[in-house]
């Protein structure tokens, strides 16, 4: 039997990227899932296009009252919880600190940590109820490195480790698990978007940034939405049943970041 079957999982942002890879492999192994994003266009596709037990809520996770909406019917519909993946993001604003925006700071925040917090607070009751479970948050390499002209998104990434410590130390005793993922460069639309900003903001080229952060990692590649999913179903599965409090990258190695290259981490919701 696969190691999820029968599972009863939350994903958030997983219309699209990351978020829909989890969600397609959860399905994959008879995990039943729900799901959110705030893109009701990207939420319907998904789930029309998958097979398995999935149901959706449209919701951004930076909103309380979205977040209520979302575990209400998520725990109606699953009739408890064994895994959170706490995945909903946005790559905020790229540029010299300062030329940013208080407002877009707040917004980078409010999703990539905010958001994290309160879903993570939604999920505990139910997880503790299970008699245990686990989370995985998404963070980014750049969480690990720091990221030049990307002070928000680094910022909120840098938190969300600090997060994934500490409620993996206040969880652990209740059984629930808790660790976080740091994606390098993950190869889709919304790399190529981030790229295309970093080149504007540096008045280079694209072809010139993609170069450049390739140069920065040791195996030379980017890495796919599945390698990240790949991992996210061990980290919660038996085989992962002592690991908790860990930043783990899934990167090819980032060997550092500068103002040439870069790191786009978690799916934006």
């Amino acid at each position: 039997m696969p190691a999820h079957a029968g599972r009863r999982v939350v994903i958030t942002g997983a219309g699209a990227g990351i978020g829909r890879a989890i969600a397609l492999a959860y399905l994959g192994e008879g995990a039943r899932v729900h799901v959110c994003d705030r893109d009701p266009d990207a939420l319907e596709d998904l789930l029309c296009a998958a097979e398995g037990d999935l149901a959706g809520t449209v919701a951004d996770i930076s909103v309380e009252a979205d977040v209520e909406q979302l575990f209400a019917e998520a725990l109606d519909g699953l009739g408890g919880l064994d895994v959170l993946v706490n995945n909903a993001g946005t790559p905020g604003p790229t540029g010299p600190v300062e030329s940013l925006d208080l407002d877009d700071w707040r917004e980078t925040l409010a999703v990539n940590l905010d958001g994290m917090f309160l879903c993570a607070r939604a999920a505990v009751p139910a997880l503790r109820s299970a008699g245990g479970g686990s989370i995985v948050n998404l963070s980014s390499t750049a969480g690990l490195h720091g990221y030049p002209l990307r002070s928000p998104y680094a910022t909120a990434k840098w938190g969300v480790i600090g997060f994934t410590r500490t409620l993996a130390m206040e969880l652990g005793p209740a059984g629930i698990r808790v660790n976080a993922i740091c994606p390098g460069s993950v190869s889709g639309d919304r790399i190529d978007r981030v790229i295309a900003a970093q080149a504007a903001a540096r008045g280079v080229s694209e072809k010139a940034i993609r170069q450049g952060w390739m140069r920065q990692i040791s195996l030379r590649t980017f890495v796919d939405a599945e390698d990240v999913a790949a991992l996210v179903l061990f980290l919660t599965s038996g085989a992962g049943a002592k690991i908790s409090g860990q930043a783990l990258p899934v990167d090819g190695h980032t060997e550092g970041l500068s103002s040439g290259g870069g790191t786009t981490g978690a799916s934006a919701d």
